[in-house]
């Protein structure tokens, strides 16, 4: 009687630990994960697809209704009607879309390939969302976090804060930017590598910023280029990226179409998918295009990824600033430094080489250029550049023949000049 009272009480004392088990928070870096919230959080991202495609770096691509994409969950596009095409580009001429390749100078066209391209395409009407999983949640310090940058992702070029402060931010930068004008989107040819990133919370990317507002709580900042993230993507590809924020990445924004703004319009290109080709040193340098303007007629901000796919585009109500026009235009690369033991990393930014060894070795942005304000692409005026500490990584600007104004930058991070 004895043992089978003990053995009763064994199992149910199983069935209660199994069921507060699974009923429990699941707890990562500190921060609940309850399955309500992450069912719910999944719900919101993953919509309904008429078709999902495998793709060989182990995304699911699906291909979701455009009318039914995360965009229009914003409580300001409840009713909004979707833009299929810009009233006006900066660019009057589209050619057939490429990523560009220099050898010894000497220009090559390759298509512009994602990987997910070789197991399907989109059908009309769709577009591409990589799909988010559970596992890429956990990652994340909160699902309420999950696909936000840190505060403290904007270089400051005249912050009156000393370096010392800006770099314990965990951020370094190597830019060029241009300032205290009056600017309405920004272009350049961004060289496209796979730099190593040290920790699974540290990131590499490079990037074009178009920013409204003041350093502070109501800075409006958009963005794209390409990164490196482990956490975010749970792997080491290089990715085609976006962000947006209005309130200095507070509260409002996030990277790709991880929440509501982003309308995207192209069924060919999906936000955060892998890019192929990469650089290699010494051989074939590879490179993709960014176009950011605002639309004259609508007062939108589209995108334009290579010469031909228009992406989509952040509505002019999400802004404030930015509502009428940018003030600062930043060029570059941005790594996480999480400084494990009091080391600086050894995350690479762009090639993880420095500037001055230069073409075929040291990572590039070409081409870099303002729309102004008679809605034309030019050469900006009163370029400068910065970088938080230039024995991790540093830049180093050039002008002119057919590169226009463009600069080199990057670094491997520790190194005996940077401990």
């Amino acid at each position: 009687m004895a043992a089978n009272w003990t053995r009763a009480s064994f199992l149910l004392a199983l069935v209660i630990m199994t069921v507060a088990i699974l009923t429990s928070p699941v707890v990562s870096g500190g921060n609940a994960f309850s399955d309500l919230k992450i069912r719910t959080h999944l719900k919101r991202l993953n919509k309904p697809a008429l078709k999902s495609i495998k793709s060989p770096d182990g995304d699911i691509i699906d291909c979701v209704p455009i009318s039914d994409q995360p965009a229009f969950a914003h409580p300001l596009l409840i009713n909004h009607t979707v833009k299929m095409m810009p009233s006006f580009n900066p660019e009057s001429v589209f050619s057939e879309s490429k990523v560009s390749s220099t050898t010894k100078k000497n220009q090559q066209s390759h298509a512009i390939t994602q990987l997910w391209h070789v197991n399907g395409r989109c059908p009309e009407n769709t577009v591409p969302i990589r799909r988010t999983r559970r596992r890429d949640l956990y990652r994340a310090s909160s699902v309420e976090k999950f696909g936000m940058k840190n505060q403290k992702s904007i270089p400051k070029p005249k912050s009156v804060e000393p370096p010392s402060v800006l770099t314990q931010n965990g951020h370094q930068h190597a830019i060029m930017y241009v300032e205290d004008g009056v600017f309405y989107g920004a272009k350049a040819k961004i060289n496209v590598w796979k730099p190593d990133v040290e920790m699974p919370n540290e990131f590499s990317l490079a990037q074009i910023w178009v920013l409204g507002g003041n350093f502070n709580s109501d800075l409006n900042s958009i963005e794209a280029g390409w990164q490196v993230s482990p956490q975010l993507y749970g792997d080491n590809h290089t990715r085609l990226f976006t962000y947006w924020t209005s309130d200095a990445y507070q509260g409002t924004g996030c990277y790709n179409l991880l929440c509501s703004g982003f309308v995207q319009i192209n069924r060919e290109i999906a936000m955060g998918g892998s890019i192929s080709p990469l650089s290699n040193f010494g051989t074939s340098q590879y490179d993709i295009t960014i176009l950011i303007w605002k639309d004259p007629k609508e007062g939108h901000w589209w995108l334009q990824f290579g010469e031909k796919y228009i992406m989509g585009y952040w509505p002019a109500s999400l802004f404030s600033y930015l509502s009428e026009s940018a003030s600062m235009i930043e060029w570059g690369g941005e790594v996480v430094n999480s400084q494990e033991e009091g080391q600086h990393t050894t995350t690479q930014m762009g090639s993880g080489r420095f500037a001055e060894e230069g073409w075929g070795r040291a990572s590039y942005f070409k081409n870099v250029q303002v729309v102004d304000g008679s809605n034309e692409l030019r050469n900006p005026d009163n370029l400068q550049v910065f970088t938080d500490q230039e024995n991790c990584y540093n830049v180093k600007s050039g002008n002119g023949g057919s590169w226009g104004s463009h600069f080199y930058y990057g670094g491997p991070g520790r190194n005996p000049n940077c401990p």
